[in-house]
């Protein structure tokens, strides 16, 4: 399908497949959803109020990498390491990559070209904060033996991926956790929550980003 770069409210950069309607990030703001969503509600929160370090991260959904690059940001901004895992089926293009702006908005234009260069399949050392490993693959075919402490859960909405927001990929992303681990989401379906608590999580709504009344974070306690 044909993909399109696409400015959201905030100046910054996303992807759009027009076709489908569908955008890789929140047309209120690419950077201003990751930051509400992402790393305010999950790794600020992992990492100031559980006080766990060194943090292992999994992205359901690399995309543009901007999830990635924003929790590297945070990790040499609060000099702490991340070790993170990022699982896409379907990477994007270079020129996609280099069209995207907010390495520049973000000043971490050399990290952002990292990010996407880094070969997929192998841990790759990036600085002292933070380590990287792509895979490409589905999650329905992963087999994680890895546990994490947080999890970004970014797949497209529940209407484009149903088979994504199950209750079995919840039960899999629980068993994925460490104790007292945590998942965030944009999405705050009831359907998708129910799915949640089904699995085991414990779960909370909190304020989302914009024009969204609110977002979950899912507990494994």
């Amino acid at each position: 399908m044909k993909r399109a770069i696409q400015i959201t409210n905030d100046g910054s950069t996303t992807i759009a497949i027009p076709e489908r309607n569908i955008t890789y990030h929140s047309t209120s703001g690419a950077i201003g959803e990751s930051l509400h969503v992402f790393i305010n509600a999950g790794l600020r929160f992992v990492d100031t109020v559980q006080n766990i370090k060194p943090i292992h991260i999994f992205e359901m959904g690399f995309g543009t990498g901007l999830n990635a690059l924003l929790s590297w940001q945070y990790a040499q901004q609060q000099q702490i390491f991340v070790d993170y895992t990022a699982l896409e089926l379907y990477p994007i293009l270079h020129q996609e990559a280099s069209a995207l702006n907010f390495g520049e908005s973000l000043q971490m234009i050399k990290e952002l070209q990292q990010l996407h260069s880094s070969e997929w399949g192998k841990s790759v050392v990036l600085d002292n904060h933070f380590t990287l490993i792509k895979l490409q693959q589905s999650l329905l075919e992963l087999a994680a033996n890895q546990q994490f402490h947080l999890i970004y859960f970014d797949a497209f909405a529940p209407n484009d991926q149903p088979e994504l927001w199950t209750k079995a990929v919840f039960e899999k992303m629980y068993q994925m956790l460490t104790p007292s681990g945590v998942l965030v989401t944009y999405c705050c379906k009831g359907e998708v929550r129910r799915n949640m608590i089904a699995a085991g999580f414990t779960v909370e709504k909190l304020k989302g980003f914009a024009n969204k009344w609110e977002m979950l974070r899912a507990s494994k306690l």
